[in-house]
């Protein structure tokens, strides 16, 4: 060949180049592929959080779903995979604040709303920005021109509109319950931002008096000021005859009526097997309350300290101050009969670290039990016209592998997850984020002169896009403060991003349902289930065909990253060191779908000399063939030459088949190990006497070999290392030659 490449194949001199290519190419964007392409591939980026930068799970993340959309795009499908971010509301106000706190020694409250939000817009403006750099530099081949953002104005118009629908249809009410409340972050959680961490604590067997005739355990005696109830199960003979006696105790500095009620929610083994019912303080004990129609009373404020209805030994203090009073108080009296270890489960709110209290709270819920009628629907066994539940939605449309989840065992953990779900709980106290379309009337109604009777008619609130009017007298309405659960919406991700509310969108149309969706197994309910919800309501379809579970990527110890081991590791760092290449398959070889997988820099550094393995070994093809190889690729092939791409023939059809089944660690590997052990060790070093044959048709049927080999393993490699291979491709003596991104996959 003319020109030799270079002894060593430099990343650093090649993947921005190429990546540039790709872009300017307009290949990103299925109407401008080549060819006719009939049948659809779609994804959308599950998108990542605007605090900051992007880890190595990202970087796992992409390299999955890239090598996913290459293939399907060189497959000669008609593929669109949709970028964007998520705002993260909890994520980001509280990291904001952070800054706030630090810089300028104030909170939110001392800026106000407008300008704190003002400061998180600039913020997660600057991270968006670096994070689009990011995904660049991980090869993520997306379609830059239809970028979306969670909170930008078509999908706010898409939130809204969902409200709306879902209200009309009795599916959003405001309630008066008890939930997560996060007193670090001063906001709700939903049930699955909450992490239980198990921990050494004391379980307390106690008496409220010593005439109450029952005794009771608790691990938080200091709640116990608010309890209505003793229940214990209806099975459980010690109690049965105390079943609906009531008590009058005075306990702990306040005064209690207490109520002995059954219910199968007890376990009759734990502790006494009877338990004190706090219903203002625990979710479970909220719906024992309502079975028995048992009063909620608040001891704990959302500052986790104790309400003056407490009473007055633990008025103002810290819940774990108030445990301490309350225990001294039940020695005192001998009233503790029993304290032991035991393992409880803290309850720590996911973003802000927060020990989670449970509050009753005036909040805006989706009903997730309420039949409605489903207007259209092609989800399996629910008909269109017919009455159905949004748990029903999530469940049918996994149950009968509409949508399929991979690994399969992750269905039964979903099933478990659906079959518990309680109502979702969409409000959240927080500034940044999509405000609640919602408004409320003024408390007091402002009569219009001679019409003074019409007030009756006023609406306590109104669901509106802008700031209504009073119908019926000259009130103004006040728009909720609260903002939405960030998950409601990214659960409308996959269409809100082509259109949606739009129904008549082409892109809608065109590519939803998506093919293929790639979370994490730890959002599988967060996210992907409430993806099912929405989509299964307000389109009467699924969102996606396939989801692909991820599992964690650890350190190299097994251990998840994390600030407090400081064993971070940059994504950028690693590609600046190896390149991205050797990244991409250090976290693609091995790891099975849902499996974690551990990170070292001995693996990235294995591939990176498998880049230069590769290099080389075009650079000898290469030097081997003559500059214009269009004869040679024409050329009558010797026997064995024939035999060695049958051969290979057979290889790329199993290889088809592991892509075809998202077996990408397999295929990876195996790509892997026939490239250097088949083609360099064996194949080519066996060719070296070939090519210096002197019968010209054994040197030229040699040189068509390696070529086609050259060529279809580059073909092969090119999801998982689409850098090094697009810039090889592009030296090779073919004619008519397209970009290798748009190129055939071999057949």
């Amino acid at each position: 060949m003319s020109t030799e490449l270079p002894k060593a194949y430099n990343p650093k001199e090649v993947e921005d180049k190429i990546y540039k290519l790709w872009e300017d190419s307009g290949y990103f964007a299925p109407e401008n592929l080549p060819g006719i392409r009939k049948d659809i591939f779609s994804a959308v980026l599950p998108p990542p959080n605007a605090t900051g930068t992007l880890h190595l799970g990202h970087a796992l993340e992409y390299s999955i779903q890239d090598a996913v959309v290459r293939y399907h795009r060189m497959k000669g499908e008609k593929t669109l995979w949709v970028p964007g971010t998520d705002h993260a509301a909890i994520a980001t106000n509280t990291k904001v604040e952070k800054i706030l706190i630090k810089e300028e020694g104030k909170n939110r409250h001392d800026i106000g709303r407008e300008a704190f939000v003002k400061k998180v817009e600039d913020f997660v403006a600057a991270s968006r920005g670096v994070m689009q750099k990011q995904i660049r530099q991980m090869g993520a081949s997306l379609d830059w021109t239809r970028e979306a953002f969670t909170m930008d104005a078509q999908r706010n118009l898409a939130v809204r509109t969902a409200f709306k629908r879902m209200y009309d249809a009795g599916l959003i009410y405001r309630g008066y319950r008890v939930i997560n409340w996060d007193p670090k972050g001063q906001t709700s959680v939903s049930d699955d931002e909450v992490e239980h961490r198990p921990e050494k604590g004391l379980l307390y067997t106690f008496r409220y008096s010593k005439d109450f005739p029952i005794e009771i355990a608790s691990t938080r005696p200091e709640t116990k000021v608010g309890d209505t109830a003793v229940a214990a199960h209806p099975d459980d003979k010690r109690y049965q005859k105390y079943i609906g006696k009531e008590y009058d105790v005075e306990f702990a500095g306040t005064k209690l009526h207490i109520k002995i009620v059954a219910d199968e929610a007890i376990d009759p083994e734990f502790g006494t097997g009877a338990v004190g019912v706090t219903p203002a303080h625990s979710i479970t004990d909220s719906e024992i309350a309502q079975r028995h129609n048992l009063p909620m009373v608040q001891v704990i404020n959302e500052y986790a300290r104790m309400t003056d209805t407490a009473g007055s030994l633990v008025e103002g203090k810290k819940t774990k101050e108030a445990r301490e009073i309350v225990v001294r108080w039940l020695r005192d009296n001998n009233l503790l009969s029993k304290e032991e270890e035991t393992e409880v489960n803290i309850s720590i709110a996911d973003r802000s670290g927060g020990t989670i209290e449970p509050l009753p709270k005036l909040q805006w819920f989706v009903a997730v039990n309420k039949e409605f009628k489903i207007k259209k629907s092609s989800i399996s066994d629910i008909k269109s016209g017919s009455k159905t539940t949004l748990k029903e939605i999530m469940k049918k449309s996994v149950e009968n592998d509409q949508i399929k989840i991979l690994p399969d065992r992750f269905k039964k953990t979903y099933f478990h997850w659906i079959d518990n779900l309680r109502d979702w709980n969409i409000s959240r106290q927080l500034w940044y984020g999509h405000r609640i379309p919602v408004w409320h009337h003024e408390p007091k109604c402002a009569p219009r002169l001679g019409h003074e009777d019409d007030i009756v008619k006023c609406k306590e609130f109104v669901v509106s896009d802008t700031e209504p009017g009073c119908e019926f007298c000259d009130a103004k309405f006040t728009q909720d403060p609260d903002t939405l659960d960030t998950w409601f919406s990214s659960a409308l991700w996959t269409f809100s991003t082509l259109g949606w509310p739009d129904e008549k969108s082409s892109d809608l149309k065109t590519y939803h349902p998506t093919t293929f969706m790639n979370p994490g197994y730890e959002i599988l309910f967060f996210w992907v289930a409430r993806m099912i919800l929405m989509s299964g309501f307000l389109l009467g379809e699924i969102p996606f065909k396939t989801v692909y579970l991820h599992g964690i990527l650890r350190d190299a110890k097994g251990r998840k990253f994390s600030k407090s081991l400081d064993n971070g590791i940059e994504p950028t760092d690693v590609i600046n060191q190896y390149g991205t290449d050797a990244l991409r398959m250090s976290v693609l070889v091995g790891i099975a779908p849902g499996n974690d997988g551990n990170f070292g820099f001995d693996k990235v550094k294995a591939y990176k000399h498998f880049a230069n393995k590769l290099w080389n070994i075009a650079r000898f093809v290469l030097m081997s063939v003559p500059d214009d190889a269009s004869d040679t690729m024409e050329a009558c092939l010797a026997p064995e030459d024939k035999k060695i791409l049958a051969e290979l023939g057979v290889f790329v059809k199993g290889i088809t088949e592991h892509m075809e089944n998202y077996r990408l660690y397999l295929a990876a590997e195996e790509i892997y190990h026939y490239v250097w052990h088949a083609f360099a060790d064996k194949v080519v070093e066996e060719s070296k006497a070939k090519l210096a044959s002197e019968d010209p048709a054994i040197k030229i049927s040699a040189q068509r070999m390696l070529l086609e080999i050259l060529t279809t393993s580059l073909k092969l490699l090119h999801p998982f290392m689409p850098f090094v291979t697009e810039e090889i491709y592009s030296k090779l003596p073919i004619k008519n030659k397209k970009l290798l991104l748009v190129e055939s996959w071999p057949q």
